[in-house]
């Protein structure tokens, strides 16, 4: 095996192929990374995989020979990241059962060990499906907006990852039992009806990784999910299981409907969780009144008041929330002005676009018992 290639491209797969290594595992080879070489497509690809989630990068290279071979992801990152030339040649031996990889740029050489690609993980196959293709950019925002809700609780599993329903329109969402965020876009080109379940872990990733400028092709295999966004695919695992009916979670009757600006609320929700942190949790007590919304907040680290102006009259009803969710959807929204709905003390907030709006979202935030406050 033999192969020259460029250093910046190299680094490039290898850190983005590293993202679906395990860090620690009880089985060396997950810790590596997969280099494949083809002569006859002039590339290299390098692959990493959990056994949960893959991701195979491809590099094109002058390939002089055909082969296989694992390198820890680290130590393979470090050496080439560290390298001084602009390209790098990459060369195996085998020699008895071990197989020496020296990787040259310039004056510099490294001889290490690899393992056979025999004890890599084959990646799963996804059959040919309903394909979806989404712009990167409205793509990689919907998941930012959305993701974030996902639950981490793995006695529902489902509910660990996001639900996707596709057709004439996108729509994402996600649920913790305590929140619940919605992003709906309108297809350039009507996609294939159909409705599926993504890992969160897996979206955190295609976020990361998808390039804004392209398209984004969604397959659908039986068991498995494929993202292909320029020379990188990545595979992950469908989640079965039934997820909550969402439409009939969100309320459609609240009485009280309230316009305010995004950022002036964000700004006074953050000054009043000045008092509160991660040992001092503590609801931040939200009284809608007649054109303002006044906030407070307490714990042992001392109280604190704000007021956010608004359109509308919540008629003193009182309610309390959790700051990091509160802040979380309002963040999220995509716009200017929302539309805060209300109807009790206990029951869901409900934030939507102002009437006037053309974005599609919903952020749905369950109520937080309060207790007396010691003004």
């Amino acid at each position: 095996m033999k192969f020259t290639c460029e250093k910046i491209l190299l680094l490039a797969a290898i850190l983005t192929a590293s993202r679906a290594v395990s860090s620690k595992s009880p089985v060396p080879v997950l810790e590596g990374l997969l280099i494949e070489a083809s002569f006859a497509a002039g590339a290299v690809n390098v692959s990493g995989y959990d056994l949960k989630m893959g991701i195979v990068s491809t590099v094109p290279a002058k390939v002089v020979e055909d082969g296989e071979i694992v390198l820890n992801a680290r130590l393979f990152a470090e050496i080439i990241r560290k390298l001084p030339g602009e390209t790098v040649t990459f060369q195996v031996d085998e020699e008895n059962s071990a197989a020496k990889v020296m990787i040259k740029s310039e004056l510099s050489e490294f001889e290490i060990l690899g393992s056979p690609s025999e004890d890599f993980p084959e990646l799963p196959k996804v059959e040919e499906g309903k394909t979806i293709e989404v712009g990167g950019e409205i793509l990689k925002k919907m998941i930012a907006q959305t993701n974030f809700a996902v639950s981490d609780n793995e006695s529902r599993p489902i509910h660990t990852g996001a639900l996707f329903e596709t057709g004439k329109e996108l729509t994402i969402v996600a649920v913790d039992g305590y929140r619940l965020a919605l992003r709906r876009e309108t297809m350039e080109d009507e996609a294939p009806s159909t409705v599926f379940v993504v890992p969160g872990t897996a979206l955190t990733e295609v976020e990361r990784i998808a390039d804004e400028t392209s398209n984004i092709a969604i397959t659908l295999g039986e068991k498995h999910i494929m993202f292909t966004f320029g020379d990188t695919v990545l595979i992950t695992r469908r989640l079965e299981g039934e997820f909550i009916n969402y439409k009939n979670t969100i309320p459609q009757t609240n009485e009280i409907k309230l316009r305010v600006a995004k950022s002036q609320l964000i700004d006074a929700v953050e000054r009043v969780s000045l008092v509160i942190s991660d040992k001092m949790k503590s609801p931040v007590r939200c009284v809608f009144g007649n054109g303002v919304i006044k906030l407070y907040a307490m714990s042992v680290i001392g109280k604190a008041a704000d007021e956010c102006p608004m359109d509308g009259d919540g008629g003193g009803l009182e309610i309390g929330f959790n700051n990091r969710y509160l802040l979380d959807a309002l963040k999220a929204a995509p716009a200017t002005d929302v539309c805060i709905e209300l109807s009790t003390a206990t029951a869901p907030c409900v934030i939507n676009p102002v009437e006037d709006s053309a974005a599609g979202f919903t952020y749905m935030i369950l109520p937080v018992r309060l207790k007396a406050y010691e003004g």
